[in-house]
């Protein structure tokens, strides 16, 4: 009988078909596939990586079709990523990942499992024999076999959320060991008002009555907790563990404390909304992004008050009567473990438990800092993976660069300049950690090779100076780091101040939140409906050059007269390629009156 290769001319055998026929094998007869007493030598240069000395990267896979966002590693070193378009995966979510030869890198990558979608369901994570997944509105799990790469047990629903879905609803997972899960309910809102400058929020700061208070903290703004095993449970089966939080992307259960942690963002926009009271730096650094400790009952704050970093002390916001330096019950309210600088975006976060790295690393946590993309006139933020040395759930030192050298240009004044955006972090069977990026969906793993009894400062050296000098990390200094001064000023002043926050100075949007203006149909299509998307705001989610956008634009026809959105609008259909008919102050006025009617 002719073996599997006996069957394949031998011009064409090469590492995908011994890749294949062992994955069969493998998976019929159960053998391990991990070994966990060598470690796979790192990529020249670390992938594009800098480390701490002792340490080694390598690429598992350049990029994915639908991008990633969380990932998992199971017990024999397969690799589970969400993605992040399932529309450019063929409809499917998630992505496996199986490396045969031992080399770190895939030789195996198969797209699975069709669900409902959403470009910010984020979670991936292994428990108790499954495999957890989110979408924006739903958590998922799959039975998994062993020695079997993809799962062909029946997915099961676990959680239901109800549209409309929105940013903020990533569903975050996390579990504490005694058969709970906790999920993160993002609240649909940046503020909690209508986002014109100088509005009010809605409802009473520190109401003990929900009904009184912002009414997105009735249903969402919080995290949930649920049973872990109970399936179609809806957000009334479960329990508020706790409130006051924008948008939870990020958890991860601590078992030295006995404690869930969460990385939080802050607000946007501070400047856009409040001229007279922040600075565009002020704008750029504000306000803190946290790392918080998720005891049950806590009250992050979220939409009444804000973490002033510099300051070290929660905030009024503006939209509730704060000056920069009213307190209000701020200081009642739980306060982060960290504060990172405004719009550093964390999006995930790991307590290590494994053997392979320094001893240090078991004390504190790896996040995640996706990256900024409103810090303009001054660098975006973010884009590298810290650390927290930590406690007893405090911090016992200021955070650390642990891995940077994802944006691969320094500085980035756009986020769609970045190179990469990391995304997620995970811990391997033999220690090493995985990081997903999101832009392309490359996956880097991380070893560690020195001597890990000599380890310390000395190999920390050249990241501590990183985090003094790299654009992407120090704080900006207000004259000098403005990348503006000395340029010409962009042609329309109303895009500078209400639209290039968004939609970039280059018009091409972030990737990710906010849709390009360059070549949109919605720019060059119909003259109305531009101007009432002005006039009126628009919420998501929308399709714009065959990527779905789902953050909110708010209403400017308050605030700006006929002119002014005449002048904007004629200048974006007119720059970056575009080149469209004008709008003139008539067009608008004829359609305000028609809206009024």
């Amino acid at each position: 009988m002719k073996t599997f290769f006996q069957t394949i001319p031998k011009q064409r055998i090469n590492k995908f078909h011994v890749a294949a026929a062992l994955s069969i094998i493998f998976s019929v007869y159960g053998f391990k596939l991990y070994q966990t007493n060598q470690l796979p030598k790192g990529d020249k240069d670390n992938a594009g990586l800098f480390l701490p000395d002792g340490f080694e990267a390598l690429a598992v896979v350049d990029s994915l079709k639908g991008s990633a966002r969380h990932l998992a590693v199971n017990s024999n070193g397969d690799i589970y990523v969400k993605t992040r378009f399932h529309n450019r995966s063929d409809g499917y979510g998630n992505v496996a990942l199986r490396d045969i030869d031992k080399d770190g890198k895939a030789d195996i990558i198969s797209p699975f499992a069709k669900y409902e979608s959403g470009p910010f369901g984020t979670a991936m994570k292994i428990h108790n024999g499954y495999l957890y997944f989110s979408s924006n509105l739903m958590v998922f799990r799959q039975k998994l076999i062993p020695g079997q790469l993809i799962p062909d047990s029946k997915i099961d629903t676990l959680v239901i959320d109800y549209p409309p879905a929105h940013i903020h609803q990533g569903k975050s997972i996390a579990f504490d060991g005694k058969g709970y899960m906790y999920v993160g309910w993002g609240a649909g809102s940046d503020i909690c008002s209508d986002g014109k400058p100088g509005s009010l929020g809605e409802g009473k700061p520190d109401a003990e009555i929900p009904g009184e208070g912002c009414p997105h903290l009735i249903d969402h703004g919080g995290i949930w907790k649920f049973s872990e095993n109970k399936l179609n449970q809806t957000q009334s089966q479960g329990k508020r563990y706790a409130t006051g939080m924008r948008s939870i992307i990020g958890m991860d259960w601590d078992r030295s404390t006995n404690s869930l942690y969460a990385v939080i963002h802050g607000r946007d926009y501070l400047h856009m909304l409040w001229p007279g009271l922040f600075s565009p730096w002020e704008s750029a650094v504000l306000p803190a992004d946290e790392l918080l400790k998720i005891d049950q009952g806590i009250d992050g704050g979220w939409p009444y008050y804000y973490y002033d970093q510099i300051q070290g002390k929660k905030l009024l916001n503006p939209e509730y009567g704060g000056d920069k330096i009213k307190q209000g019950n701020g200081a009642k309210l739980a306060q982060p473990i960290v504060g990172f600088p405004g719009h550093f975006a964390p999006n995930d976060i790991l307590f290590y438990k494994g053997n392979q790295l320094p001893e240090r690393y078991k004390k504190g946590a790896f996040v995640v800092l996706h990256g900024s993309t409103i810090r303009q006139p001054y660098p975006q933020g973010g884009y590298f993976v810290a650390f927290v040395p930590m406690l007893n759930g405090k911090a016992t030192g200021p955070w650390e660069v642990f891995a940077d050298g994802f944006i691969q240009s320094d500085p980035v004044l756009t986020a769609n300049t970045a190179g990469y955006r990391p995304m997620g972090i995970t811990e391997g069977p033999d220690g090493s950690l995985y990081i997903s990026e999101t832009e392309k969906g490359k996956i880097w793993r991380v070893m560690f090779k020195g001597d890990k009894a000599k380890f310390g400062t000395a190999q920390l050296a050249k990241m501590a100076i990183r985090k003094k000098t790299a654009s992407n990390i120090k704080d900006p200094d207000p004259i000098k780091d403005d990348l503006e001064r000395g340029k010409p000023l962009i042609a329309s002043a109303v895009y500078t101040t209400y639209c290039g926050t968004c939609h970039q100075r280059d018009g091409k949007g972030d990737g990710a939140r906010f849709p390009p203006l360059e070549g949109s149909e919605w720019v060059n299509g119909d003259k109305t409906r531009l101007i009432k998307v002005v006039l009126n705001g628009l919420s998501g989610p929308i399709t714009v050059k065959g990527q779905s956008y789902s953050e909110n634009m708010p209403a400017h026809g308050s605030f700006l007269n006929d002119e002014q959105i005449a002048e904007v609008l004629t200048y974006i259909r007119k720059s970056w390629g575009n080149n469209s008919d004008q709008i003139n102050k008539d067009d608008v006025s004829r359609v305000r009156k028609s809206e009024k009617k």
